[in-house]
């Protein structure tokens, strides 16, 4: 479903593009979810490399970038390699979703797969149990420009009725901590190499912050 937002204020005085917030930001994707319980680190490298598989990638040369919201159990996945560098790396999670639907059946949990591309639109996909079960996109072109006069709080107001907003809302954290991730401290996994042993919880990076 695309997302058609009206604007109750905000700001003619500047650039449209810098006037959605994400100004400086670099396109990326990649698979978010809440890790409530222990999931062993080897089972997750094991169905990212069959994901890979199944999306027509041979996985070397890749690795797992593992990285959480600062204090929370929100957590991001995503496939360092060159085929998701830049815009076009993140446009790739549009249509890979192999990684999603098999973790959100082995771990019993609800995955939403992402893509944010700050100049023209972002999307969210969510997988329960194996299956696709919603989402949202929202293209900043379709959206009118809105009136003058609204200030910073009214206007992450009006980012949170975005697609990665009203998700962020569901996690219990803001839009800006979703699209800084990739900023976050990192773990990574190599796929090509053997899994590390223990629990995922065990290896998630701790905050600089």
């Amino acid at each position: 479903m695309t997302l058609s937002v009206g604007f109750p204020a905000a700001c003619r005085s500047r650039d449209w593009i810098l006037c959605r917030g994400d100004a400086g930001l670099e396109a990326h994707g990649g698979y978010l979810f809440i890790l409530e319980q222990q999931y062993p680190t080897a089972e997750l490298v094991r169905l990212a490399r069959q994901a890979l598989a199944e999306d027509g990638h041979n996985g070397e040369s890749c690795s797992i970038a593992v990285s959480r919201v600062p204090g929370k159990k929100v957590t991001r996945l995503a496939f360092d390699s060159p085929h998701t560098y830049g815009r076009r790396g993140a446009l790739w999670y549009e249509e890979h979703h192999a990684f999603a639907r098999l973790l959100s059946s082995q771990a019993n949990t609800r995955v939403h797969v992402y893509v944010l591309d700050p100049e023209d639109y972002e999307r969210v996909i969510t997988y329960a149990a194996g299956r696709s079960v919603g989402g949202e996109a929202l293209r900043y072109d379709d959206v009118d420009p809105p009136p003058e006069g609204t200030g910073e709080h009214e206007f992450k107001q009006i980012q949170s009725q975005w697609p990665l907003g009203y998700l962020a809302q569901l996690l219990g954290v803001t839009r800006a901590d979703l699209v800084s991730l990739p900023r976050a401290p990192t773990v990574l996994l190599e796929l090509d190499a053997e899994a590390p042993e223990g629990e995922l919880l065990d290896i998630l990076p701790k905050p600089l912050w």
